[in-house]
């Protein structure tokens, strides 16, 4: 069987557009949290870029932890098993909470997590992704905050990886398998 590669494909969404998103992304957040104190939680490794955009741009008073969740591994597709490798430290009790996501994809991950962070007595729980990807739905999920809804291919950048690599990519990408 040969070797998996992939090479990088059209360019989807440019850094132009992504800034200017993001930015009406954290005009909007302000506005719904005007007068609260909102923790941001960023899902790691995928959020980081986004979510250090997007709190530059949120003009309220707000403190951020991390939790890192995974139901990919090195795979493109999602293995449906979702694992918590790292919770945050935060106690969120009364808390207003943003979870910041790279890309809701087949929605097990958040549904899973949302499940987890219920239980924990947030004041509110609302999920802020970069990316949606409505057509690789496993269950039903509706983010309350979207930057670009994206067709049902693999992409990277702007946080998005394959295999750990292209993060760095400062706009989105297509990415096609190809075999050798």
């Amino acid at each position: 069987m040969a070797e998996k590669k992939y090479v990088l494909g059209e360019l989807l969404i440019t850094r132009e557009e992504i800034a200017a998103r993001v930015a009406e992304l954290g005009k909007q957040i302000s506005e719904d949290y005007k007068g609260k104190e909102l923790l941001v939680v960023g899902i790691l490794r995928g959020s980081v870029p986004f979510m250090a955009d997007l709190i530059r741009e949120i003009d309220n008073p707000l403190t951020i932890d991390f939790m890192s969740v995974s139901s990919y591994g090195a795979s493109t597709k999602t293995s449906g098993v979702v694992r918590i490798l790292k919770d945050m430290e935060t106690n969120i009790a009364d808390k207003d909470v943003l979870i910041v996501e790279d890309i809701v994809d087949s929605g097990l991950t958040l549904s899973r997590l949302l499940e987890t962070l219920q239980t924990r007595k947030p004041a509110s729980l609302k999920v802020c992704t970069f990316l949606d990807k409505p057509a690789g739905r496993k269950v039903e999920f509706e983010p309350d905050y979207k930057g670009f809804t994206v067709d049902n291919v693999f992409i990277v950048g702007y946080g998005l990886d394959l295999d750990q690599k292209y993060r760095n990519l400062p706009h989105i990408t297509h990415v096609i398998e190809v075999e050798e």
